[in-house]
């Protein structure tokens, strides 16, 4: 591939939801570009993007794969992403790393879940957007209803810039709304023809709307319009290229991946339209003055990581967009994120897994590295005597959790190295240890992700894991007072042993924990053995009497007992207080205790009411709701851990995989007595 500078380079992520078909466009795209010279379905599992083993065993996307093709003397880092919502890191990192996107929408089944995520994921970014309708040959297959869907979600700036030629199993080409031509396909290509008699009228009207909307983008060539002066074809353009790139028109087209339509017609769009890789400025902090600054393409060296991966043959992959300046390869850089240098010893681009070395990665452009040292996604490397920093990139939190083990003993560091590694790789990936119940636990965006994590494991670390539900932290407390004795007493032959204690029990107010008092007068127990009373009931208290999970909330009071000069012991006094602790629960109305998770919960305003449904029947309580505009509300509620530990699979079939979720650990409450019978009988 031959070097390009900035201004002719674009950088577009092609999204959309899972199954429209953003693998087999991006395979298109780079057949149409002769970048391959095969071009191979998602389901022979043959794909450029799609090359990782798990994604050939699921024919779905998983990672966001670079894919650089050149058209028109430019070239174009097309990045493919995944289209489920288990995978929305690599979105958001592909989001910071291009300046388009091009939304792949299926012609049969229209704006889907994920469609909108990807449309709000952009919104967000303030990303340009092209509309590619996908799949036009299918049955049912219906461009004006698709049309009309995008506009009843999206608004009125979704704008047809080419309407279908033939329908369904019959399209041949497609109709250019803005030149008022048609082109019919003819294998690698198309002939400009007439627009046929039956399509005129319409493609007049669209051409008419397209003109109007176009002119919106520019105050001065309105108010001519709109006072009937003619509008030059070099004016409407200059308006539409001013529209598209300012987001306030989407441009919508149309063609077939699988008949390679209207592919080469969406690389001129992209030419066209969308921004070159230097024309916009960004947004950087200085690092010596803690300031923010507005930079643009000519600025000191500054590149942000938007992606980390680990090739067991070649290491560690950075891939990093330039915004400033050059990187080279043998040359050194500035971590500002880790405040360190890294050596850069090679640089390259990347078409799906395959190579292709490069001198050097200039503004504009993104490019791949091996084996930095110290820097993960998300970290701005910059020049050592300007150094700046990227705001991080916002990926959302982790929203299922498993508890992970090793399959074969002595391997637990062998999958604790693993996860540091993976971690590095996919930032939804949280690992945390949990102190109490000796689990670690691994946290990701859903049951897929964390299914996936466990195959690269296996795959790229050689290391086999098992995933379980984390264990549940239930407490045991008391609701009444005791006052019990507790004597242990043993006669052999030599020295016998001899404790004794009195103690009372009584509650304390949540959260309190553990109190205990000392109130012996008088010596009936010798000073020298308190201490071996105390850390006797300390000990207790780790294994509660009705499930053996940890008490809490109690205090327990030393009121007497008694010793024997020779026989009494630390130990025997140990064990006295074991007796007296385990008596005392047993009459003090012993209660078991579960912890309860304050659960905030986004979803659109319409699917409040079924998520409000379901948290009630999952023994939660609704605290509030609230709007937050954008036809999004928030539900607050509480609810038991042990109904929401699968909460991020519940809610993503409640809500098509929209709703997004935070759960943070509140207090704890008694277990209902029928369901405490059952946990107790396990």
């Amino acid at each position: 591939m031959k070097e390009y500078t900035g201004d002719k380079i674009r950088n577009v992520a092609i999204v959309g939801h899972g199954g429209a078909g953003t693998t087999s466009v991006t395979e298109a795209l780079l057949y149409r570009t002769g970048a391959i010279s095969r071009m191979c379905k998602v389901e022979d599992g043959a794909t450029t993007s799609d090359f990782e083993p798990e994604e050939v065993k699921r024919k779905v996307s998983v990672n966001a794969t670079l894919a650089p093709v050149e058209w028109r003397d430019s070239k174009i880092n097309f990045i493919d992403t995944p289209g489920f919502a288990d995978f929305v890191a690599e979105v958001k990192g592909a989001f910071r790393a291009v300046d388009s996107a091009l939304i792949v929408v299926c012609a049969t089944s229209g704006v889907q879940v994920g469609t909108e995520q990807c449309w709000k994921y952009a919104e967000e970014a303030n990303l340009p957007r092209i509309i590619f309708v996908n799949k036009m040959d299918r049955e049912n297959a219906d461009f004006d209803s698709i049309l009309n869907n995008l506009r009843s979600k999206f608004g009125k700036r979704v704008l047809p810039l080419e309407l279908p030629l033939g329908k369904e199993a019959d399209f041949n080409g497609v109709i250019d709304c803005v030149k008022m031509k048609a082109y019919r396909a003819n294998g690698n290509g198309s002939d400009e023809i007439d627009i046929p008699e039956d399509m005129l009228a319409y493609a007049q009207e669209m051409h008419e709307k397209m003109v109007e909307a176009a002119v919106e983008a520019d105050d001065e060539i309105m108010m001519r319009y709109l006072d009937g002066e003619k509008i030059s074809d070099e004016e409407i353009q200059r308006c539409l290229v001013k529209g598209i790139r300012q987001a306030i028109i989407f441009p919508m087209i149309c063609g077939s991946a699988y008949k390679n339509i209207g592919l080469g017609r969406c690389l001129n769009a992209i030419v066209d339209y969308t921004y070159p890789g230097i024309l916009n400025d960004f947004e950087v902090i200085n690092v010596k003055t803690g300031e923010k600054e507005i930079r643009d393409a000519g600025a000191p060296m500054a590149a942000l990581v938007f992606k980390t991966t680990s090739d067991p043959f070649v290491g560690r992959l950075s891939f990093f967009r330039v915004f400033s300046g050059v990187v080279k390869a043998d040359s050194v850089v500035y971590n500002a994120s880790r405040e360190q240098d890294e050596k850069i010893a090679n640089v390259f681009t990347m078409r799906g897994k395959t190579q292709e070395p490069m001198k050097e990665i200039v503004a504009g452009d993104i490019g791949v590295t091996t084996k930095l040292q110290v820097t993960s996604t998300g970290d701005t490397l910059s020049d050592r005597n300007a150094p700046v920093l990227f705001n991080p990139i916002a990926f959302p939190l982790p929203m299922y959790m498993r508890a992970i083990f090793a399959k074969k003993k002595g391997e637990e560091e062998k999958i604790a190295n693993a996860l540091n590694r993976l971690m590095d790789e996919d930032p939804t990936i949280i690992v945390t240890k949990n102190v109490v119940t000796k689990e670690t636990l691994i946290s990701g965006m859903g049951d897929q992700h964390i299914e996936i994590i466990m195959e690269r494991m296996q795959r790229k670390f050689g290391v086999e894991a098992e995933l379980k539900a984390p264990t549940i932290e239930y407490r045991e407390t008391i609701r009444g007072k005791a006052h019990v004795e507790g004597k242990h007493k043993k006669q052999s032959g030599g020295h016998g042993q001899y404790g004794h204690v009195v103690i009372d029990v009584e509650p304390l107010p949540p959260g309190e924990g553990f109190e205990f008092v000392d109130k012996i007068y008088g010596g009936s127990v010798p000073r020298q053995y308190i201490p071996a009373v105390e850390k006797g009931m300390r000990e207790c208290i780790e294994t509660g009497v009705l499930a053996g999970y940890p008490v809490v909330d109690v205090k327990i009071t030393l009121v007497d007992g008694s010793y024997h000069s020779v026989d009494s012991s630390e130990m025997a006094f140990k064990m006295a207080s074991s007796i007296a602790f385990k008596k005392a629960m047993e009459d003090a109305k012993p209660v078991l205790l579960e912890p309860i998770y304050n659960l905030d919960v986004t979803v659109e305003e319409g699917m409040m009411g079924d998520v409000i449904g379901d948290l009630n029947a999952k023994r939660g309580r609704i605290l509030g709701m609230e709007s937050i505009g954008d036809g999004l509300g928030i539900v607050k509620a509480q609810a038991p851990y042990s109904e929401i530990a699968d909460y991020a699979v519940d809610l993503r079939s409640i809500t098509q995989g929209q709703g997004a979720f935070e759960l943070k650990f509140d207090h704890y409450e008694d277990v209902p007595p029928k369901m405490a019978e059952k946990i107790i009988a396990e």
